[in-house]
């Protein structure tokens, strides 16, 4: 099931609005090339936060 900002898993829910939707969006892509949900979800928590860290973002929702 495809997630999007309104609908996510819950181990995406700390995770800050900019790093959420990236996660969103790499594990919707994950789940389209037939990844299992838990193995996308993992991996996309991760990547995103690399991302975000790469740009200086923060990571979770309780940073400033």
């Amino acid at each position: 099931m495809p997630w999007h900002s309104e609908y996510f898993p819950l181990a995406m829910r700390h995770l800050s609005e900019p790093t959420r939707e990236k996660a969103i969006a790499i594990a919707n892509a994950l789940l389209a090339e037939g990844m299992d949900e838990g193995k996308a979800i993992r991996i996309a928590i991760a990547k995103s936060r690399e991302w975000a860290r790469a740009r200086h973002l923060p990571t979770r929702d309780d940073q400033a």
